[in-house]
């Protein structure tokens, strides 16, 4: 039955569709973006990665530096707990894990400001890219832009990927 029903309404929505003037169905000119490239390879894409990257380093190297101790700790913990003493193991065993509870907070904490710095950089990038294809697509005069998210093909004849990068490259060079 619903096989049936279906069938109907697809018959249907041809036969409005080929009521419907051409301009309501297809756009008269149309484009298509990859997004992914144009966020792979822009030049402000590679240079927030870049700005991230040292933002955050010191603090990364901190917690490598400290997970480094936290492991030469445990391994004397393990290697000598036979010949220390008792309070000298507990001393060790509560500077362990006093520690350990830190580093793991210290981590967190980087990992939420880097996340966030991320989506930061993240959003402004897709606004200044957002921004660029309405720009191209204006002096092109295209009527439909699409991006492979929603295309299962497009041909390099409607691809204005390069005229967006090529832009950001120019902005990016401009100061902007």
């Amino acid at each position: 039955m619903k096989s049936h029903i279906s069938r109907v309404v697809a018959g249907l929505l041809l036969v409005l569709m080929g009521m419907l003037p051409g301009s309501v169905l297809a756009a008269d000119s149309v484009a298509f973006v990859n997004i992914n490239r144009v966020m792979e390879q822009s030049p402000q894409a590679e240079a927030s990665l870049s700005a991230l990257e040292e933002e955050f380093a010191p603090r990364d190297a901190e917690l490598v530096a400290e997970r480094d101790a936290l492991r030469r700790l445990q391994q004397r913990l393990e290697r000598d707990t036979d010949i220390m003493g008792s309070e000298e193991r507990l001393d060790l065993e509560r500077e362990f894990r006093n520690r350990s509870r830190e580093f793991k907070r210290a981590q967190d904490m980087f990992q939420e400001d880097l996340n966030v710095r991320r989506n930061d950089e993240l959003a402004r990038l897709q606004r200044l890219v957002h921004n660029v294809i309405l720009e191209i697509a204006r002096e092109q005069g295209v009527d439909l832009v699409v991006t492979e998210r929603t295309v299962l093909f497009a041909s390099d004849r409607i691809d204005i990927t390069d005229g967006v990068l090529e832009e950001l490259r120019r902005q990016h060079q401009a100061g902007g």
